[in-house]
């Protein structure tokens, strides 16, 4: 709420500074949104779905029984598909923690749940080209993978 009062302040800052600039930056930016709405909408959808199929009960399950490497893998995945805000991940984390899930596997599900999307791939891939949206994606999975190799070296649960 606080950086839609700011955002608002700052158009009225510029509105009053040069009128002609700011209606037509104003003018561009809803030209772009309205292009981008309907792509917009079907991700919106692609995620609801992935909310629904992939409830944060299973994702805890399924990663504290795996094996430490096979859990990673799975993290991976889990954290590629599936779509929820960090304020939601992180906590989650925390659950998984005190659930018995290893550091590593926190990592990998996290990281590559912040980096790696494959349900947004089509909205990114649009915008940016598919070999942008591929190369940004495979290039987070590999630094998430790194990232649950070092938590599991630091934590002490891999050699």
């Amino acid at each position: 709420m606080g950086f839609i009062v700011f955002v608002l302040l700052l158009t009225a800052v510029l509105y009053f500074r040069d009128r002609e600039k700011t209606l037509k930056g104003l003018k561009i930016g809803g030209k772009k949104f309205l292009k981008i709405m309907p792509v917009f909408l079907v991700m919106l959808v692609f995620i609801a779905v992935a909310l629904t199929l992939l409830p944060q009960n299973m994702i805890s399950e399924q990663l504290s029984g795996s094996s430490s490497y096979l859990g990673v893998l799975f993290g991976l995945v889990l954290g590629s598909i599936a779509v929820m805000p960090g304020f939601v991940a992180f906590p989650l984390g925390s659950v998984l923690r005190d659930q018995g899930v290893q550091y590593m596997v926190i990592a990998a599900f996290t990281s590559s749940l912040m980096m790696v999307g494959i349900l947004t791939f089509p909205v990114e891939r649009q915008f940016f080209g598919t070999r942008f949206a591929l190369l940004r994606n495979i290039a987070s999975a590999l630094i998430s993978l790194l990232v649950a190799l070092v938590m599991g070296l630091v934590f002490g649960e891999i050699l």
